[in-house]
């Protein structure tokens, strides 16, 4: 499977996908006009891969600065994705970097961490 390598936008995240190492990332603000068309194909594929691992590594990072509404539902999404990657036997890591004055940032990260059962979540915070 080809790596995404997505550059950020105005309005729409980095996408960082390197599916040889299981390394994924997503950074920058995400607020892209047609939220299904920007990350329908790199969920997709992810999903995909993820559903062929076992006994892997994974890891995903996020660094974002700011999402709506429709971009947080996509990320429930990934967290779902993630955990039951783990559920299946993969060691999989979500670290959610936020600016350490961003206390919006900080609490959606914890929000979306409490849902997790199965993969290892680490709050990450980026000193100004």
């Amino acid at each position: 499977m080809d790596n995404i390598k997505l550059d950020a936008t105005e309005r729409s995240p980095e996408v960082n996908f390197d599916f040889q190492a299981n390394v994924f990332s997503l950074g920058g603000e995400s607020y892209p006009e047609d939220v299904p068309a920007f990350f329908g194909p790199p969920i997709s594929q992810l999903e995909e891969h993820l559903s062929s691992l076992s006994g892997a590594k994974v890891e995903f990072n996020f660094e974002l600065i700011y999402f709506n509404s429709s971009s947080a539902k996509v990320l429930m999404e990934l967290f779902e994705m993630l955990d039951e990657a783990a559920e299946n036997g993969n060691d999989v890591t979500i670290n959610w970097s936020h600016d350490e004055d961003d206390d919006n940032m900080e609490e959606l990260g914890e929000e979306f961490g409490e849902d997790l059962e199965h993969a290892s979540f680490n709050l990450v915070k980026i000193e100004a």
